[in-house]
């Protein structure tokens, strides 16, 4: 009996530093949260195999750097990607009116097919916060006047939204992606990513909460 061929999807987390997008990614894909992040420098990625429907989707979640002194790097990590999640704080408004400017500079250098109806996803990250600076009403105008972005709230510290945020990533993006033809298709597929305690204290200076 063959195995059933899994789907790779490219996601890449863009946002200003220290947004949260390195916890969402650890949080989302191996359940730890620390407040012990550095600025990451280029990029890191982790994988997470999820279901859509009866398809096997396997993500494969880059974390890029948010500082602009690194978006030069950044650029060679865009390409090929299948989805893009933009990320604020919401408790930083200054990171939400970046918004613009990371969804322009993706389109710029990833360059891809169609991006008129590319896959964006917003989301507002450090719900669990109380000093909010966003309002939920501006977050959802603002994704409403790009093409209705789909935008959840969450919190990395306790993975609210979370894995409904990257379900709904996971789902649309295999749509958009099954629309064309540059769809992978793996029978064998490398296990995800999973840093042990010794892996993930070596790395860390390459990771943070931005």
């Amino acid at each position: 009996m063959t195995s059933k061929k899994r789907v790779l999807l490219k996601v890449v987390l863009l946002g200003d530093s220290f947004v949260g997008k390195t916890s969402l990614m650890n949080q989302y894909a191996i359940k730890k949260f620390s407040n012990q992040y550095k600025a990451t420098i280029g990029a890191d990625f982790m994988t997470k195999e999820v279901m859509v429907g009866d398809q096997v989707v396997v993500l494969q979640i880059w974390d890029t750097a948010g500082q602009e002194r690194y978006q030069s790097l950044n650029a060679a990590f865009y390409r090929g990607a299948d989805c893009c999640v933009l990320v604020f704080d919401l408790t930083a408004q200054k990171t939400f009116k970046s918004l613009d400017n990371w969804k322009e500079e993706f389109l710029f250098q990833a360059s891809p097919r169609n991006p008129e109806n590319f896959p964006f996803v917003v989301l507002g990250n450090k719900i669990d916060l109380e000093n909010r600076e966003v309002t939920t009403k501006r977050a959802q105008a603002w994704c409403q006047s790009k093409n209705n972005i789909p935008y959840f709230e969450t919190s990395a510290k306790d993975a609210t939204n979370l894995e409904q945020a990257f379900q709904t990533i996971a789902s649309n993006t295999l749509k958009q992606a099954s629309q064309g033809t540059e769809v992978e298709l793996y029978h064998d597929f490398p296990e995800p990513i999973v840093f042990g305690e010794n892996d993930e204290s070596k790395s860390s200076a390459k990771r943070c909460s931005c």
